[in-house]
């Protein structure tokens, strides 16, 4: 027998998750090409097309972002790129999870909330996440004359 009442809202329908998907901001990267120290992939016998890929990613706007593990963990994934150049297509499904975490392609960025901001248009400094607003009603306490 079924339940009572009206099926339950989807997630992305609710009022809360409405809320925090229109409160959350962009994390605003300049679209322009990393130009910073970067490491140096580890000595070995790479495939040209790994190389091509290590400068691509060493050179993208996200990588304005990279912290040292973003570094080491694209060093790491660089051995799984090696193997998929070289006809390993069983680390694909892997690859390409490691690098939509860094934003590859305009759908991870959109997920990851990751935009590029022309140079123009840039801030001097990159954008902060702001935190998720809080459940309920916050008091305004800038106003304690009428709290006794």
């Amino acid at each position: 027998m079924a339940g009572k009442g009206a099926p339950p809202r989807a997630t992305h329908q609710r009022a809360r998750d409405t809320r925090a998907r229109i409160d959350a901001k962009a994390i605003k990267v300049p679209d322009k090409p990393f130009d910073g120290p970067t490491p140096d992939l580890p000595e070995g016998d790479w495939h040209p097309q790994t190389l091509r890929w290590w400068e691509t990613w060493a050179t993208s706007p996200q990588a304005h972002m990279f912290t040292s593990t973003d570094w080491a963990f694209l060093s790491e994934t660089a051995y799984l790129a090696d193997a998929y150049y070289r006809g390993n297509l069983t680390v694909a499904s892997e690859l390409r999870l490691r690098v939509a975490k860094w934003g590859a392609t305009p759908e991870d960025r959109a997920r990851l909330r990751l935009q590029l901001v022309p140079e123009d248009e840039e801030s001097p400094s990159l954008a902060v996440v702001t935190p998720m607003p809080r459940r309920g009603a916050v008091r305004d306490l800038s106003d304690l004359s009428e709290v006794s």
